[in-house]
């Protein structure tokens, strides 16, 4: 009995010591992140990123290169890799100026008349920098959308010719439009107007407010600074410098030309209404009448960087599959003109010192693992978010690593805020997989989690990795009457909750990271436009 029963206890000891053995490698020591972040750590690096010296870390400025150089040399401290020998991505960016070379006029029944900058015309920052002259047809509000039954070029032929459209879409204040109600469908875009427009043969775009939705039948256009004596000389449009896209000269006009075109304002008017009363479509050529117009945009290319670090996976499988945990790192810059001892840098301590420096605490914690993870991690910051998610619209249009293999992306931008226990977590419903292994995680760090919202879905640096349907989680501690002020500063940052919210991105990563589950994700229902 007893030979008996030590044989048994061997066996099982075998078979536990099997089990562990087997095990070892998908362990995730989760004390890594209790131990190595810490509200300290998350301090040091606040403060660094926020103080007065980095000038409030603008898209582009000497500081934001500043900031970088930073975040890429601990990277290299830790031992976290670069991406094929660098820490950098370049991301290529665009700055507009008005040229002095800007021209519209219309020929009607043998007449021409020159029209003038700014009272009745102004070009758009988004036109090419061309001339054209052409036939015109009306096109109502530009858009073509197959799935609302709605044309605006059914019936007119707009090859080579100049289109004249509304700005907005039909129904605007109709809760009961086809096109989402109140709400704005992707076709508002100018840019998806102009796309369309191109699509149908265009050469070029005039816009004008509809007097239904709009007060004033006014040219606005871009704000140019050469056109404003208020305006900032630096206050030019940027935008991403991005391969083959295609514009073709777009202006917006004002009343003047309006009744050049039309007769009148009421006669677009009533164009207008038979619009909004049962989407009709009103589209014709615009007979005896001939537009010339030239637009000088003058473009100034400059770079700016995201950095990142990488962690390659253990696993010979899985290691070829990205977990990508992202933070914006720049902010929006400083006042150039100030009173002497006023406050006039934007320090951007939480948004978005406090995200950065939670990746670098999350990207520590993972490089003193004795374990690697099975998936490779990449750890990027992104510049640029502040004038346009830049940074991450340009690495999911430049991916480094395929974004079909890329499994998840866990967002942080504004952590160190508000109640210590509350946090919000936008993608709950979007992407339900993830939701669920934080809540899980969560355990850990006890946040009275917020996921009933989804109001800052096109808010941040997520966005367009969800476009591309990648499952994501934003982790955010909601705004304040600091954000985007110049009291945005260090002081008011709660470290202890920005370690906390650090760790729970660490926590989830690991399990996301060990695993070899495919998450779900509910596609992008109302691809509303950004920053247009």
């Amino acid at each position: 009995m007893k030979k008996l029963y030590g044989s048994f206890i061997y066996i099982l000891f075998c078979i536990l010591a099997l089990a562990v053995a087997g095990c070892s490698g998908t362990q995730f020591s989760s004390g890594n992140g209790k131990i190595l972040i810490t509200p300290d750590f998350l301090s040091r690096q606040i403060n660094y990123l926020a103080s007065d010296s980095m000038k409030g870390r603008n898209t582009p400025s000497p500081q934001l290169d500043s900031a970088a150089a930073y975040i890429a040399s601990n990277f290299k401290s830790w031992g976290l890799k670069p991406w094929n020998g660098s820490y950098f991505q370049e991301v290529p960016l665009c700055t507009d100026r008005l040229g002095d070379t800007n021209e519209l006029s219309i020929t009607r029944n043998g007449a021409s008349f020159m029209l003038t900058i700014k009272s009745d015309y102004v070009p758009y920052d988004f036109s090419s920098s061309a001339s054209v002259t052409a036939a015109v047809v009306f096109a109502g509000y530009g858009i073509t959308a197959p799935e609302y039954n709605y044309d605006d070029y059914k019936g007119i032929d707009a090859k080579g010719k100049i289109v004249v459209i509304f700005r907005n879409e039909p129904q605007k204040d109709d809760s009961a439009s086809v096109f989402m109600g109140r709400e704005d469908t992707k076709y508002v875009a100018l840019k998806e107007k102009m796309k369309n427009a191109i699509k149908h043969g265009a050469a070029g775009m005039l816009v004008v407010n509809g007097p239904m939705q709009y007060s004033s039948v006014k040219a606005r256009g871009y704000p140019w600074p050469s056109l404003s004596k208020i305006i900032p000389k630096d206050a030019v449009p940027m935008h991403l410098f991005i391969d083959n896209e295609d514009q073709i000269p777009a202006m917006h006009i004002g009343e003047e030309v309006v009744k050049l075109l039309f007769g009148s304002v009421d006669s677009l008017q009533r164009m207008e209404q038979r619009i909004e009363k049962d989407l009709s479509c009103v589209s014709f050529e615009l007979p005896g009448i001939k537009v010339s117009m030239h637009a000088n945009i003058l473009t100034d290319i400059c770079k700016v960087k995201n950095v990142l670090g990488f962690i390659e996976g253990s696993d010979p499988v899985l290691s070829k599959q990205l977990v990508i945990i992202g933070a914006h790192y720049d902010h929006v810059g400083y006042k150039k003109e100030h009173k002497a001892g006023e406050d006039y840098i934007f320090n951007g301590a939480d948004d978005n010192a406090s995200g950065t420096s939670g990746v670098l605490s999350v990207a520590y914690a993972f490089s003193r693992l004795k374990e690697k993870p099975k998936r490779s991690i990449m750890f990027i910051l992104f510049a640029g978010e502040e004038k346009g998610l830049f940074g991450s619209r340009y690495y999911t249009i430049h991916p480094l690593h395929p974004l079909a293999s890329t499994v998840a992306m866990l967002n942080l931008d504004m952590i160190s805020r508000n109640d210590p226990d509350s946090l919000y977590l936008e993608g709950a419903m979007q992407s339900p997989d993830l939701t669920n292994i934080i809540r899980k995680e969560n355990k850990k760090t006890k946040f009275i989690l917020v996921v009933k919202s989804s109001e800052f879905l096109g808010g941040s640096d997520h966005y367009y990795f969800y476009k591309h349907n990648i499952p994501f989680s934003f982790f955010f501690t909601g705004l304040h009457q600091d954000y985007h002020q110049v009291s945005d500063n260090p002081d008011k940052s709660d470290y202890n909750k920005a370690a906390r919210v650090s760790r729970l991105v660490f926590f989830t990563a690991g399990k996301i990271s060990n695993d070899n589950l495919q998450y779900t994700i509910n596609p992008l229902e109302n691809d509303a436009p950004l920053n247009e």
